[in-house]
């Protein structure tokens, strides 16, 4: 039976403070997600030596000091998320190849390539975070790999008790395609590789890790069900059934190539714009796009979906308070 009274539930806080560390002069600071924002867009610099964002060897969001992730002892014994549309994951034998149409099997050169691929595929590293990152993981899968409308499922990962944890900490390993092998960050006798994530709750510890690290899960399907803001949900879907759904038409030759947004798909736009200002800047465009209103789609049912993806950002102690409800899986 699995306990939890020795696992640490961190802070959730999608707008805390990042430390910043200047590769130039190696000064550290901390900075809100504004001043980042700012930064990447060229309007701040380095307090230590000046330098902007456009050089090579600029300040970068780094590890928080004070991340108890830092300590070695403390890894096995912290919450960790991650997001999958794997409704059993991480799944003893999740078989890649099946996926695989003759076409694309034929692309990437026949069965022999086909089987090395799926034997790279089966020596991959896990990836679990903060439940920030987690979230933020979703978002850019439902923006960038075409997940709109598939279930998503956030899981909370408990690491085996006697977990070993590889010394210090490394910089995203991750190639241009989100892969890690196991076997290149977690040598023998390492269970547990932890890194800095830049992408996905910049400048949290993330881990690559092995399935034998894992000691269990506890699910949730995401986003949840209801949800605090039934006035906003109930105004978007009236204005989502008063407005028009016809794609406005063009004239000339734009006719031929064009086809504008329908009123429905701008209004769509603009309610869920009312929910996106009221997110830390870095998640914005991300919200925005994984929030978007597409022809076709169900008034009532898309302003749930969105008021639940706010909920998961705005209210994640409910999500919390879910999980410590569910049963726990052995791995």
């Amino acid at each position: 039976m699995v306990t939890e009274d020795w696992l640490v539930e961190r802070k959730i806080d999608f707008s805390r403070e990042r430390q910043m560390l200047c590769e130039e002069c190696e000064h550290r600071w901390m900075v809100d997600l504004d001043w980042i924002d700012r930064w990447n867009h060229g309007g701040e610099t380095c307090p230590g030596c000046g330098t902007n964002c456009e050089r090579e060897r600029s300040a970068r969001v780094t590890v928080d000091l004070t991340d108890a992730a830092l300590t070695d002892e403390a890894v096995g014994s912290l919450h960790w998320y991650h997001t999958s549309t794997q409704q059993d994951w991480p799944t003893k034998a999740y078989d890649t190849v099946s996926e695989l149409t003759a076409a694309v099997r034929r692309l990437m050169g026949g069965d022999e390539r086909v089987a090395e691929w799926a034997d790279r595929q089966r020596k991959r590293a896990l990836h679990v975070g903060t439940y920030e990152a987690a979230i933020q993981n979703m978002l850019r899968r439902i923006t960038d790999q075409d997940d709109r409308g598939r279930q998503f499922f956030l899981y909370r990962v408990h690491l085996t008790p006697t977990v070993v944890v590889r010394t210090d900490w490394l910089i995203d390993p991750s190639d241009f395609v989100g892969d890690v092998m196991l076997e290149d960050v977690c040598p023998s006798g390492v269970d547990v590789a932890r890194y800095l994530n830049y992408h996905e709750d910049p400048g949290g510890l993330s881990l690559a890790l092995g399935r034998d690290a894992i000691a269990s899960v506890q699910q949730v399907a995401v986003p949840l069900t209801g949800t605090r803001h039934n006035d906003w949900v109930g105004r978007a879907a009236e204005t989502l059934f008063a407005a028009s759904d016809a794609v406005v038409a063009t004239n000339g030759y734009l006719a031929r190539v064009v086809r504008l947004p329908s009123p429905r798909a701008n209004a769509g736009r603009e309610l869920a714009r009312e929910l996106t200002e009221r997110l830390p800047v870095n998640l914005r465009d991300q919200f925005a796009s994984a929030a978007s209103f597409d022809e076709g789609d169900d008034p009532e049912q898309w302003a749930m979906r969105v008021a639940g993806l706010f909920d998961l950002i705005d209210d994640p102690g409910r999500v919390i308070a879910t999980l410590d409800r569910r049963p726990h899986r052995t791995i």
